[in-house]
C-alpha cells in the first residue's frame, strides 16, 4: 500500500466500493429479469464484480461497504422507469469505469484483466436492449410532447379567465381526454399510412402519455381551494418543468443522446405556450368581461 501514491490509493477504495455496490445492483436485477439467458448473464456480472472488490482488497487492506442509496436508487429507477432505462445506465456506467481504471493500469497487474471484464460487460449490457417500449419511444414523445404544449396552454389561458381551480381542472379533463382519443386516433391513421404494422400499439403509447400528462397537470387544480387558483398554475408550472426533466432523461439514457440541448428546448416551448395562453386569457376576459360566480 505504501508503494502506491495517496491519490491511487484514494482510487483503488473508490473502486473496491464501487465493485461492491455493483455486484449487489446486478444480483438484484438478476433476480427480477424473466429471461434465463439475461438472469444468467446478470448473475456472471455481479459475480465478476465481487471479484474485482476482492482484488482492489488487497491492495487497499480494507473493507468497503456498498453504497446502499445507490442500490435503492437503481432499484428505483427500474420499478418506475422500466428495466431497458436502467440496463442503459449500467451499461454507461461501465463504459466511465473503464476510462477511470486506465489511470491505475500501469501500477496493477490485474487492472488488465478488470478493463476486459468490464468491456465485456457493456457489450452483454448493450446485447440485452430490446425492451418492446424502446421501439415505441418516438410514440410516447409524439403524446407528451403534445400534451404539454396543448394543455400547458389550454390551462393557463384558462385559469385566468375561470379563476376558480374546479372549473378550470374540470376543463382541462373533459380537453385532456378529448385531445387524447383524438391524438392516439391521428397517430393510428398515420401508421397505417405509413405501412407500420403496429400502427395500433404505436397509437396505445402515444394515447398512454398524453393521459398520464393530463392527469398530472390537472392534478393541482383538484387539490387547491377553489379559490387558489393562482398557486394551483404555480404548481402545475413546476409539474411541467418537472416532467420534462424526467422524460428528457429518460430519453437521454436510453437513446445516448445528449440531455440539456433537449430539455432546455422543450421547457421552453412547453413554459413560452403557458405564457402567451396565460396572457391571451388576461385580455380575453379584460375585453368580455367574463365573470364566473
Amino acid at each position: 500500500m505504501s508503494a502506491h501514491s495517496k491519490t491511487s490509493q484514494n482510487l483503488m477504495l473508490d473502486f473496491q466500493k464501487d465493485e461492491a455496490t455493483s455486484a449487489l445492483i446486478y444480483a438484484h436485477f438478476a433476480r427480477k429479469v424473466k429471461d434465463k439467458k439475461e438472469q444468467k448473464i446478470l448473475q456472471q456480472i455481479s459475480h465478476d464484480e465481487a471479484n474485482h472488490a476482492a482484488v482492489w482488497k488487497q491492495y487497499t487492506k480494507q473493507d468497503m461497504k456498498p453504497n446502499m442509496f445507490k442500490v435503492w436508487w437503481y432499484q428505483v429507477c427500474m420499478f418506475l422507469l422500466g428495466y431497458t432505462f436502467v440496463i442503459k445506465l449500467l451499461e454507461l456506467h461501465e463504459y466511465e469505469g473503464v476510462s477511470a481504471l486506465k489511470q491505475l493500469e500501469k501500477e496493477i497487474p490485474e487492472v488488465k484483466d478488470i478493463i476486459a471484464d468490464e468491456l465485456k460487460h457493456e457489450k452483454e449490457l448493450i446485447d440485452m436492449l430490446d425492451e418492446e417500449r424502446l421501439n415505441y419511444v418516438g410514440a410516447m414523445v409524439l403524446g407528451l410532447n403534445d400534451a404539454l404544449v396543448e394543455l400547458t396552454g389550454t390551462i393557463a389561458g384558462m385559469t385566468f379567465v375561470l379563476m376558480n381551480t374546479t372549473l378550470t381542472a374540470m376543463a382541462g379533463v373533459i380537453t385532456g381526454i378529448a385531445a387524447t382519443l383524438s391524438m392516439a386516433a391521428s397517430n393510428y391513421l398515420a401508421e397505417r399510412a405509413d405501412g407500420n404494422p403496429n400502427a395500433l400499439k404505436a397509437s396505445f403509447y402515444t394515447g398512454i402519455a398524453y393521459l398520464v400528462t393530463v392527469v398530472f397537470l390537472v392534478l393541482p387544480y383538484l387539490l387547491f381551494a377553489d379559490d387558489m387558483f393562482v398557486p394551483a398554475l404555480v404548481c402545475m408550472i413546476g409539474i411541467v418543468v418537472f416532467l420534462v426533466f424526467i422524460f428528457n432523461y429518460y430519453i437521454a439514457v436510453v437513446k445516448s443522446e445528449k440531455f440539456w440541448p433537449k430539455f432546455i428546448e422543450m421547457a421552453t416551448i412547453s413554459l413560452s405556450v403557458a405564457l402567451v395562453s396565460f396572457i391571451i386569457g388576461w385580455i380575453a376576459k379584460t375585453i368580455w368581461g367574463v365573470e364566473v360566480g
